[in-house]
């Protein structure tokens, strides 16, 4: 995984993109109408259901638009929250306070929903020891922000990006021409580039499985689209010499069925590309 410095910058970078896109020149709407040395207050205000995220990024947004912003947090991250509820409160300068909304709502609207999907999944698969992932299905540009949503929700983060883990899919392993050619000529690469990466192989059948155990040296085996009883079988062949995961088109009525089947996780790229976003307002005060 990619580590917090990191993290931290894309969250930068998210800030910086989105404001330059939303402000461009200047807020003429504000600048015609709000005198510069106007002063005001507002309150984020919930008018839907769900698990409130995107609070603390709200507080970095509020800050690079103008240090002198002021927020008094009611709720935080993780909260369940229901029409009326009151996230926060912001004070400052009205100008700044009008060029920060679009991207506190249209973050904290989007992170919402995908912490409270992930949330209702994660309590599937309570009294069992699956865990939930996210997949890299986000939305291009703000990703850091979704799957900062799912850690919110309870869910796990897979790997961050193409350069955080390996992942030797269908498609790496056909064109390298055999799964052990695709492990071998992997752990070779890293070796030469001294990388401790980890390896997680896609298997699409049981001989597949096995193959990938006589290779050796994989952290996980994803068992792509494998039925439940291919995938109970997998999970004991496999046993303590590799994770498991479960993918590929998981329903939500079908998530508990892998956990019993004994899988270490079950990854589903609907938690950030299938959500409907939270309704949240910023009124004045």
């Amino acid at each position: 995984m990619i580590s917090e410095e990191q993290f931290q910058a894309e969250l930068d970078r998210i800030i910086h993109t989105s404001l330059q896109e939303d402000i461009g020149e200047g807020d003429h709407s504000s600048l015609a109408c709000i005198p510069a040395e106007a002063v005001g207050m507002a309150k984020l205000l919930v008018k839907d259901e769900g698990i409130l995220a995107g609070v603390d990024f709200a507080k970095q947004v509020f800050q690079a638009v103008d240090t002198d912003l002021k927020m008094e947090t009611v709720l935080k991250d993780g909260a369940e929250v229901s029409y009326g509820d009151i996230a926060f409160y912001v004070k400052g300068r009205s100008r700044s306070l009008l060029m920060a909304e679009r991207l506190v709502l249209n973050s904290m609207q989007r992170m919402s929903a995908v912490a409270t999907k992930t949330h209702s999944y994660v309590k599937l698969l309570e009294g069992t020891s699956t865990k939930l992932l996210d997949t890299r299905k986000t939305t291009p540009g703000i990703r850091a922000l979704e799957k900062w949503a799912v850690r919110i929700g309870g869910g796990e983060n897979h790997r961050f990006a193409l350069y955080d883990m390996i992942m030797l899919k269908d498609n790496h392993i056909d064109f390298a021409g055999s799964i052990s050619q695709a492990i071998s000529q992997t752990k070779n690469y890293l070796e030469e580039l001294g990388k401790p990466l980890k390896i997680i192989v896609e298997a699409r059948n049981l001989q597949e499985v096995e193959e990938i155990l006589e290779c050796g040296g994989v952290y996980r085996i994803l068992l792509d689209n494998f039925d439940y009883p291919m995938t109970r079988e997998a999970v004991k062949m496999i046993g303590n010499q590799s994770l498991t995961e479960s993918s590929g088109g998981i329903t939500k009525e079908a998530l508990r069925k892998y956990a019993l089947c004994g899988v270490n996780y079950i990854s589903s790229g609907s938690l950030t590309h299938s959500v409907h976003n939270l309704d949240l307002s910023l009124k004045a005060v």
